[in-house]
């Protein structure tokens, strides 16, 4: 799905849409389908999403393609099926209580972990950054500046959910298994494993960010998008040299949050 807003087939003779046509294609009408479509679990196609989860590691090139289809057939580049964010949701959510019983959390503790890292890491940055990319790509992306070609705002929001899923299972679930006898240490061997995870999860979230706006055939220059690996790998170096622990100052920066 790409994220643009071309004629729909059903317009008038003149080549503009319809005013019934129109109404049905605004930002808000969308918007609205999309909400609404929240409250009926029958109507959320969840193998979809799963299949579309599991490509995200393997092939995720390959769920920029549906994308492609559903501009084609829906005439909307974000998805209307927020059956992928439910999910999403949920993983979130175990594996935030996850993260709470390794870091020997109480039940009200892990309950304000999981509002902060649902409504902070989440849905605040996540919103950020999709304003941040849709600005930047409007702006300074598209080939020629035209109303019929522009990035649509819940495409940018799209992409950063599909990017932020491989992170999240990364750091919040992967990473689990090795915070308590490995990475909280203060071996080497440490925060060597620790940030070596955070490179993956980081330089993941910038190459699937990359995948979904340069599926947009009416971008340009989408390459400059990669240009934070230099700094991430940079980064990375420096703080093996430095001796940080990326994970154990997240660990710490959580249980400050929480008292």
């Amino acid at each position: 799905m790409l994220p643009t807003t071309s004629v729909s087939a059903r317009s008038q003779g003149n080549g503009a849409l319809s005013p019934r046509d129109a109404a049905r294609h605004t930002a808000g009408a969308k918007r609205y389908k999309y909400l609404r479509r929240l409250l009926h679990f029958r109507q959320m196609d969840f193998e979809f999403a799963l299949w579309q989860m599991l490509y995200l590691f393997t092939s995720p090139q390959r769920v920029y393609r549906n994308f492609h289809y559903r501009k084609q057939t829906k005439d909307q580049w974000a998805r209307d099926d927020p059956a992928f964010l439910v999910l999403l949701s949920i993983w979130l959510c175990v594996s935030t209580v996850g993260f709470g019983f390794v870091l020997d959390m109480g039940f009200f503790e892990t309950i304000k972990l999981l509002l902060w890292v649902v409504f902070i890491d989440c849905v605040g940055v996540g919103l950020l950054i999709a304003t941040l990319m849709w600005f930047i790509s409007n702006k300074y992306l598209v080939k020629q500046q035209n109303r019929d070609y522009d990035v649509e705002w819940g495409y940018a929001f799209d992409v950063h959910l599909n990017a932020f899923y491989p992170l999240l299972v990364i750091l919040h679930f992967i990473q689990l298994f090795f915070i308590n006898y490995v990475i909280i240490s203060d071996s080497v061997i440490g925060y060597f494993v620790g940030n070596t995870l955070w490179l993956i999860a980081i330089g993941y979230y910038i190459y699937v960010t990359f995948l979904g706006y340069s599926a947009l055939p009416f971008l340009k220059n989408t390459a400059i998008l990669l240009y934070p690996f230099a700094l991430l790998i940079m980064l990375y170096l420096i703080s093996l040299a430095c001796g940080w622990n990326f994970t154990k100052m997240l660990c710490s920066f959580y249980k400050y949050r929480v008292k």
